[in-house]
């Protein structure tokens, strides 16, 4: 994509972003989808097509197998697609990420099943059995199947809590804890997949393949999920060093540590922070980055809204800090105009307001629309009147309850306006502006419906979901 920006200013913000290569993100997909076709040509060349016609116990037998080939291959996918890798990450967002990660976590899982049924009903007619009485004599006497069948718990416990009614009921930190068992359904699988599956047993190239497949997932999330966190924790030396209320439900945590400026973080990124303040430090949790980073200090701010981001009130200064991250493509790496609006919603002003410091533009070249529920809710408040009046910046304050007769990003005292009318009076022109946008993801949906109703290219609008 060519940039809109003059050269110089482009030249600008190319070496502060760092623009990631578009074919990682082909090389990613293509490397998925690639794995499943070898799993299929493993499967072809194992005769799994000669026994479909061999009759219905073989017919069962090998539609069986490869189910639960593809599934195993989808499953490490996951695992894989899930380790932040910087690639990976950087070319998709953790975002989309997450998304592909539960479209392909379900399709394994239902494979899963769909292995397990059919590799019965094929052993049963292979044994002349009932079903009741092959399931009992496959999990007892054939090698690993008690681990395989303690897999599949684990990793129906994975799908369970993954559904959207149970994530709603749960809080992050035990979404996430259970989360961890889907490292535990992989681990448990292996056995039973080595001693008993005839790809292992039979296909010194299937166990090739396999082997790789598992060395490189193990390999990611040893390196990028425990090894890169652990060493850029110990070599910062992260400690927080002041908390500050923004408002009654809202908290900054200032953080210093030695050679900041080394962190690949750019505004608008997050990372995953664990405070070593006492029980709980294990659990991580997301906060996005609310001012530029500098080479001394990082400053996060978040709602209090589970036990996690209710605990950051009481952090003291001098509190040690393990970090993941940064993660997030909510930056100016996509860039294409000279003009910026951010739309923001509650505490989505929290990426955006780094955003509006960090970013290059010229005095009346941006725009600022902040949606709160009332006054004392607008977050940073003086600091965005400050850096409008220093940097020439639109400001607008969309205050009042929300509309509830219809989906819209207005309050309800907006009603009679509709959403494209009153998105193109407050930023008009907004077809030659880069977009960006975070809030709740119902707002954030009726703010990008909006915005691309009113002439935006899908490709000025930069958005990132932070829902789990």
């Amino acid at each position: 994509m060519t940039s809109l920006l003059n050269p110089a200013r482009a030249a600008h913000t190319r070496h502060r972003t760092r623009r990631t290569p578009r074919w990682w993100r082909d090389v990613a997909g293509i490397a998925c989808w690639a794995s499943v076709l070898i799993v299929i040509a493993l499967w072809l060349s194992g005769r799994g097509a000669q026994l479909l016609a061999a009759g219905p116990a073989d017919l069962f037998t090998s539609l069986g197998r490869i189910t639960g080939l593809v599934a195993a291959d989808l499953l490490l996918v996951q695992v894989i697609l899930m380790a932040r890798v910087p690639a990976i990450e950087r070319s998709y967002g953790q975002d989309e990420l997450a998304r592909r990660h539960r479209l392909v976590g379900f399709a394994s899982f239902n494979l899963l099943m769909l292995h397990v049924a059919l590799i019965l009903i094929g052993y049963t007619l292979r044994d002349h059995n009932d079903l009741l009485h092959e399931t009992w004599s496959v999990v007892t006497s054939y090698g690993g199947m008690l681990l395989a069948v303690a897999a599949v718990v684990a990793l129906t416990l994975v799908v369970v809590t993954s559904v959207r009614i149970a994530r709603r009921a749960l809080r992050y930190e035990s979404w996430h804890l259970l989360h961890l068992y889907a490292y535990l359904g992989v681990g448990l699988s292996i056995p039973h997949e080595i001693w008993t599956g005839a790809d292992f047993t039979t296909s010194s190239l299937a166990r090739v393949y396999w082997w790789s497949v598992y060395a490189m997932a193990l390999a990611a999330v040893l390196v990028y999920r425990l090894g890169l966190p652990l060493w850029r924790s110990l070599r910062h030396g992260i400690t927080v060093s002041s908390v500050v209320r923004e408002s009654p439900d809202v908290v900054s945590v200032h953080l210093t540590g030695r050679g900041l400026h080394r962190l690949p973080a750019k505004a608008g990124q997050y990372f995953v922070f664990r405070f070593l303040d006492g029980s709980g430090w294990s659990r991580g949790n997301p906060y996005s980055l609310s001012a530029t980073p500098s080479p001394r200090q990082l400053r996060v701010t978040a709602k209090e809204a589970g036990d996690g981001s209710r605990r950051l009130a009481w952090l003291r200064p001098g509190t040690k800090v393990l970090i993941e991250g940064p993660y997030g493509r909510l930056t100016g790496e996509h860039r294409v105009t000279l003009k910026v609006a951010m739309l923001a919603c509650g505490i989505g002003i929290t990426p955006l307001r780094s955003l509006l410091e960090d970013l290059d533009y010229a005095p009346g070249d941006a725009a600022l629309v902040y949606r709160a529920h009332g006054e004392e809710d607008l977050v940073f408040r003086a600091e965005l009147d400050e850096l409008a009046a220093r940097r020439g910046i639109e400001v607008h304050y969309v205050l009042g309850p929300r509309l509830r007769d219809r989906p819209s990003w207005l309050p309800q005292n907006a009603s009679n306006w509709t959403d494209v009318d009153a998105l193109r009076s407050l930023v008009p022109g907004i077809e030659g502006y880069d977009v960006f946008v975070c809030g709740p993801d119902p707002w954030m949906d009726a703010v990008c419906t909006a915005a691309l109703a009113a002439g935006l290219p899908p490709d000025q609008l930069h958005q990132e979901r932070f829902s789990w």
